[in-house]
């Protein structure tokens, strides 16, 4: 969400020239980052550990007589390491989850930044009405005083508003790429025990694994089986 500039009510030249007290004026915010950015990069982050340890492995671990030759990793009992992937761009896409989860934070996004707008939409009416009365003359220096001071705090507050919403967005963000780790991570753990894979990567593009072989790519049995499972979960 952009965040909206605040108009900082000022006093016309006629309350100055009544010895209205200078107010030090609020700066302009900059432009703040949405209130929300969904992303998978948690989940990321935690899956590619294991993607770094096998190629450490195979970087170590193979013998360098011919570089044009495959790389080829043993265990210490002497079967073949077994390696798959699961695209994670796939699964931020596709994932039934995922959508949930983006919904309900975009809505409440949505629902504070509708709340703040209205709110600043309110100031600016009450700062224009104020500018008139000024230009009019038809409001004394004392209540002029008064009525500034108070648009000067309804401004204070509408800013601490602001950076109170964007903390409770980006907390329900955490919160929800916990929980998207925690069923991931859960549900590979019950996959795999049916195959038995050494390790399962996460592969997205731009990420650490620069390429990958799509023989190994198991993202489609993945996404299948954890709609199902959400699917069941819904019921």
């Amino acid at each position: 969400m952009q965040d909206e500039n605040v108009i900082n009510p000022e006093v016309p030249q006629e309350v100055e020239n009544r010895n209205v007290p200078e107010t030090k004026t609020e700066e302009v915010a900059p432009n703040r980052t949405p209130f929300f950015v969904f992303n998978f990069n948690t989940l990321l982050a935690l899956l590619l550990l294991a993607g770094l340890a096998v190629l450490y492995l195979l970087h170590f671990s193979a013998k360098k007589a011919d570089d044009t030759l495959p790389i080829s990793v043993s265990k210490s009992d002497g079967k073949s390491i077994s390696v798959v992937f699961v695209n994670l761009d796939t699964l931020n896409t596709h994932y039934e989850f995922v959508k949930v989860l983006k919904r309900d934070l975009e809505g409440t996004g949505k629902r504070l930044q509708n709340e703040v707008l209205a709110e600043q939409s309110a100031l600016e009416k009450e700062a224009a009405d104020f500018q008139k009365q000024i230009a009019a003359n038809a409001i004394t220096e004392e209540k002029a005083k008064v009525v500034y001071e108070q648009l000067m705090q309804k401004q204070q507050s509408l800013m601490e508003k602001k950076e109170r919403y964007t903390q409770m967005v980006a907390e329900q963000e955490l919160s929800m790429n916990i929980r998207l780790v925690d069923t991931v991570t859960n549900f590979l753990k019950r996959f795999n025990r049916q195959y038995r894979f050494d390790y399962i990567m996460g592969y997205k593009s731009g990420g650490e694994i620069l390429v990958s072989n799509d023989t190994l790519d198991i993202t489609r049995n993945v996404l299948d089986a954890l709609n199902g499972e959400y699917s069941k979960r819904k019921k």
